[in-house]
């Protein structure tokens, strides 16, 4: 069977799979109108099979599935994993392990930053996928035959792309290079829609401590509203208007409703009452217990010094063939020329010795950029052991 809807079938299926090594793995979801996503179809595939496990069947027991994903002597692959994970996350509060992104391991085989399955399926596989099914609903039934042959392409294309790469990575001695990102997706953390934490993804908005404190509350009451209706945060409040309302942190019904932005009429719904509820719990916290607010770290000649590991970053990582954005961010790089112990990746590990190192030299005048060839080549100056200085290319 190509389409699974029997709970006997999918126990069978699953217990096949758990004789091999590894297993692809991706699904179908919907999320446009939900809060949390709504899984409508998972594919499987191991070396000699693979199937579409119909998510929405009436009576279908996932469970077999889920035991699957927990089996550690078989590696689960997916490509961009996280919305998949935070999928079976939140259908069973467990993540697949071990665990294999084909996304990842290609940034450190040097494709470049998040390439997408079919670029990858075309360099490595020599295929081009039919998307005409990507963006049908999944959730509509009966699937056709064209759903069904696309969403098990995603799976067995990638058995080959997952051949390949880790190939690449054993025979470069880079396998461990995933092993960070690995531990990220691994993390629970990095999938609980925690109310608390949601004005984290907005605070370079504050321009004070103020601002922050509005912020954070009307950040976590739309999160929690969000969460208990099941519906899209920007369904709650968009973002633009929420940010809006925290700087301007307007103490009346009238004060509310003159926003600009802000929907007319809302102000003397229950969601305005909340909202007000929730600026005034902003202007009453104390200060002193807030987060601090990461000021640009650019002054003082920062952003010179910011630059120029920025083009240092882009060097190494052509050099060694990863992807850049899988050594440093730009915020792992403002963090650095602030402070020579930062605390980030790029300072650690293999990311240390590839480029975390030459940077600390860079900033301190002890390494050098020019050009030869038209490619940007370093030059590092070493104190010679007497006390004078030399130059070593």
């Amino acid at each position: 069977m190509r389409l699974i809807s029997d709970s006997g079938e999918l126990a069978a299926l699953c217990q096949t799979l758990a004789q091999y090594a590894y297993v692809t793995v991706d699904t179908e979801f919907l999320r446009e109108t939900t809060f949390w996503p709504k899984v409508c179809v998972i594919q499987v595939a191991c070396d000699e099979r693979a199937a579409a496990i119909d998510a929405l069947a009436e009576g279908l027991d996932l469970t077999p599935f889920f035991d699957l994903m927990a089996n550690p002597n078989v590696t689960k692959v997916f490509h961009a994993a996280r919305q998949d994970l935070e999928i079976i996350w939140n259908l069973a509060k467990l993540i697949p392990a071990p665990l294999f992104d084909t996304q990842v391991a290609a940034m450190v085989c040097g494709y470049g930053d998040q390439i997408a399955y079919g670029e990858l399926a075309q360099s490595l596989c020599k295929v081009t996928l039919d998307k005409s099914s990507r963006f049908t609903d999944w959730s509509r039934r009966p699937l056709s035959d064209a759903q069904i042959d696309y969403a098990i392409a995603d799976v067995t294309h990638l058995r080959d792309i997952y051949h390949c790469l880790r190939q690449k990575l054993e025979t470069t001695g880079r396998l461990h290079w995933l092993a960070d990102e690995m531990a990220t997706l691994s993390s629970s953390d990095t999938y609980e829609q925690r109310p608390d934490k949601a004005w984290e993804r907005h605070a370079h908005r504050a321009r004070k401590p103020r601002d922050l404190a509005v912020l954070m509350e009307l950040a976590g009451w739309r999160e929690q509203e969000a969460q208990t209706r099941d519906v899209p945060r920007s369904r709650v409040l968009k973002d633009d208007i929420m940010i809006e309302v925290a700087l301007a942190a307007p103490r009346s019904v009238e004060a509310l409703g003159d926003l600009r932005a802000f929907p007319r009429g809302m102000e003397r719904s229950r969601a305005g009452v909340d909202i007000l509820a929730a600026i005034e719990r902003g202007l009453a916290r104390d200060p002193k217990t807030l987060p601090r607010i990461d000021r640009e770290r650019r002054s003082s000649g920062g952003g010179a010094t910011v630059e120029l590991l920025k083009v240092l970053l882009r060097q190494v990582a052509e050099k060694e063939g990863v992807a850049a954005k899988l050594i440093a961010t730009t915020e792992d790089l403002e963090a650095l020329a602030a402070d020579d112990r930062a605390d980030i990746a790029a300072l650690k590990g293999w990311r240390r010795e590839l480029f975390g190192a030459k940077a600390l030299h860079l900033k301190h005048g002890r390494l050098a950029l020019t050009v030869e060839n038209h490619r940007v080549v370093t030059l590092e100056y070493l104190e010679a052991e007497a006390g004078g200085e030399g130059v070593g290319a």
